[in-house]
C-alpha cells in the first residue's frame, strides 16, 4: 500500500533544503512505498474550509514562493520534521490534510518595466526564420498540416543562387524556411543543420526607429551579424540589422515605415494556393504570442539580463523548480518582454532533478540554446483545434484525470469557463486561471524527428500568464514521449 506524503515547512529559509530532501525522496519512494509531494513553503498558513486544507500565504510574503504542487490523492500527511533516516524508513509525520489539484499562485508578475527607452520602440513578433533541409517541403507541411497561405518565394527564379526561401502566411503570422541551394558544407546554413537540425534561426520583431534601437543594443554589448542596411523596390524601403541572441539564434529588426508591400523586397509573391485551403477553412490562428528558448544549465539569468541591457527588455513573469517539478524534471523560466509588452520572450533552463528533463533532451538533441515552442494566438481554440486535428495534426495527451480534478477545483473558482468541458476534455485543451481570468492552450508532438520544436496554440481570457498551472502536466505528458523515444 502507498502512503502519500505531503511535506510542508513554514521556514522560508529552509526551502531549498525541503526540495533537494523531496527529490531523494521521491527517488526512495519506490523502496519506501511513498508517494511523495512537495508543498512549499512557508510563511504561510494552512486551514479548514468546506471540508478541505487550504494553504494561505502570510501578508508580505512574496506570491512567487507559494505553490501547491498538484496531487491527485485526497488524502496527505504533512511533516514539519526534516530529519529522518531513509534508510531505517523512519519519518517524522504531523496531521492529514486534503489538497486541490490546482496550482495555487505558483508564478510571479513584474510591474516594474524599468525607464521608457528614450528613443525605438517594439511593434510585436514580424516573422520566424527557419533553417531546414528542405524548404519546399517545409512550407507544404505547414500550409497543409496549419492551415498557411504561400506568401513569397526568393530562389533560382529571383535570381538568388546559393539559397531558397519559401515564405507563408496565416493572418499576422509569418514563417519563412531557408534552405542552401549550391553544396556548400562550410554554410552558416549547412553548419546550422548538421549541429541542430531543422529550427528556428531567427525571430524578427517589428520595430520603429531602427537607429536608436540599435544604437543601444551595440553600445550595451551586442554582437551585430547584420550591420543597417536598406532594401528598395516599387513598394518603398526597408530597413534592417541583425542582432545575436542565445546560442545560434538571431533578432532581427525590421523598420517598415516607408515601406507598403505585402512582405519583403527581393521576394516573389505566389499568386497559386493549395487546393487543400479550399477544402478545410482556415484554422484562424492570429498573431504570434511568445517564442520561447530553451538554454542549458545556469544559463537562463544571463540570458535574461541580455535582453535587459541589450534591447531594454524587463521580467514579466517567472516561476522557478520549488513551484514547478514532476517526479522526475523540473524547470527554471523567466519571460522578457518590451516596454509596451508587445513582445514576450519565455526563456527556460532546466532544474536539477533525477532524470533529465524535456529542456535538457532539448538541449542535447538541439546542440545548445535555441527556441523550444512558438505559441500562436486565436480567438477559438475550439474550432482551431479541430480543425487543425482533421488536418493531421497530432497533439500531447491530456489524461482525463486533470479534467475530473479540473471540473472539481473550477466549482470554487471565481471565475467561470465559457467553453464545454466535455469538448475540452474530447480536445484536450488545457486551462489555467487566476481569480481574473483564464487560458486555454494545447502543445502538438514535435514537428520534426529530433526532440526540438513543437508548436503552442493559446487563447486568452483576461489572462495574461503562461500556463504556470499546467506546467506540471505538460511536464508529465512530454516525459511519456521521451520515455518512448528512451531519453527519460
Amino acid at each position: 500500500m502507498h502512503l502519500p506524503i505531503v511535506v510542508y515547512c513554514n521556514v522560508a529559509e529552509r526551502i531549498d533544503h525541503i526540495f533537494k530532501t523531496i527529490q531523494t525522496l521521491c527517488f526512495a519512494k519506490r523502496q519506501l512505498g511513498l508517494d511523495v509531494t512537495l508543498i512549499t513553503p512557508s510563511s504561510a498558513t494552512i486551514f479548514l474550509e468546506k471540508g478541505n486544507y487550504i494553504l494561505d500565504v502570510n501578508t508580505g510574503f512574496e506570491a512567487k514562493h507559494c505553490g501547491l504542487i498538484p496531487f491527485s490523492k485526497p488524502c496527505t500527511v504533512t511533516t514539519t520534521g526534516l530529519e529522518w533516516n531513509l534508510m531505517a524508513h523512519e519519518l517524522n509525520f504531523e496531521g492529514l490534510l486534503s489538497t486541490s489539484n490546482h496550482l495555487l499562485a505558483p508564478e510571479t508578475t513584474y510591474s516594474d518595466k524599468g525607464p521608457k527607452p528614450a528613443a525605438g520602440s517594439f511593434h510585436g513578433f514580424y516573422q520566424v526564420t527557419f533553417y531546414v533541409g528542405n524548404a519546399k517541403q517545409a512550407a507544404s507541411y505547414y500550409i497543409t498540416r496549419l492551415g498557411f497561405q504561400h506568401l513569397a518565394y526568393r530562389g533560382l527564379e529571383t535570381n538568388h543562387r546559393q539559397f531558397v526561401t519559401h515564405v507563408v502566411q496565416q493572418n499576422k503570422i509569418i514563417f519563412a524556411f531557408t534552405s542552401m541551394l549550391s553544396p556548400d558544407k562550410l554554410s552558416d546554413i549547412g553548419a546550422h543543420l548538421v549541429q541542430h537540425g531543422d529550427g528556428v534561426k531567427d525571430v524578427a520583431f517589428l520595430v520603429q526607429d531602427l537607429d536608436a534601437i540599435f544604437k543601444h543594443a551595440v553600445a550595451n554589448g551586442g554582437t551585430v551579424i547584420e550591420p543597417i542596411s536598406s532594401v528598395t523596390d516599387e513598394y518603398g524601403t526597408v530597413k534592417m540589422a541583425t542582432i545575436k541572441t542565445y546560442g545560434d539564434t538571431t533578432h532581427t529588426l525590421i523598420e517598415r515605415t516607408n515601406y507598403k508591400g505585402p512582405y519583403l523586397p527581393g521576394f516573389k509573391l505566389v499568386p497559386n494556393q493549395d487546393p487543400i485551403n479550399k477544402l478545410i477553412p482556415s484554422p484562424g490562428i492570429n498573431f504570434i504570442d511568445h517564442v520561447v528558448g530553451n538554454q542549458p544549465v545556469d544559463e537562463m539569468e544571463p540570458v535574461a539580463e541580455f535582453y535587459t541591457k541589450v534591447f531594454q527588455f524587463h521580467r514579466f513573469w517567472s516561476v522557478d523548480h520549488k513551484q514547478i517539478f514532476t517526479e522526475y524534471s523540473s524547470l527554471n523560466s523567466v519571460v522578457m518582454s518590451d516596454f509596451d509588452e508587445t513582445v514576450k520572450m519565455p526563456i527556460n533552463e532546466p532544474a536539477p532533478g533525477l532524470r533529465p528533463s524535456q529542456i535538457q533532451e532539448y538541449v542535447d538533441f538541439y546542440g545548445g540554446a535555441g527556441v523550444q515552442h512558438i505559441a500562436l494566438n486565436t480567438n477559438d481554440i475550439i474550432a482551431a483545434i479541430e480543425n487543425l486535428r482533421s488536418r493531421g495534426m497530432e497533439f500531447l495527451q491530456v489524461p482525463d484525470t486533470y479534467y475530473s480534478a479540473l471540473r472539481e477545483n473550477l466549482k470554487s473558482a471565481k471565475i467561470k469557463v465559457k467553453e464545454d468541458m466535455d469538448t475540452l476534455q474530447k480536445l484536450k485543451i488545457l486551462i489555467d486561471y487566476d481569480d481574473d481570468g483564464y487560458l486555454l492552450q494545447i502543445f502538438t508532438k514535435n514537428i520534426q524527428d529530433r526532440p526540438t520544436l513543437f508548436l503552442e496554440i493559446i487563447q486568452r481570457y483576461n489572462h495574461n500568464g503562461f500556463g504556470a498551472g499546467n506546467f506540471k502536466s505538460l511536464f508529465e505528458a512530454i516525459e511519456l514521449e521521451q520515455a518512448k523515444r528512451g531519453n527519460l
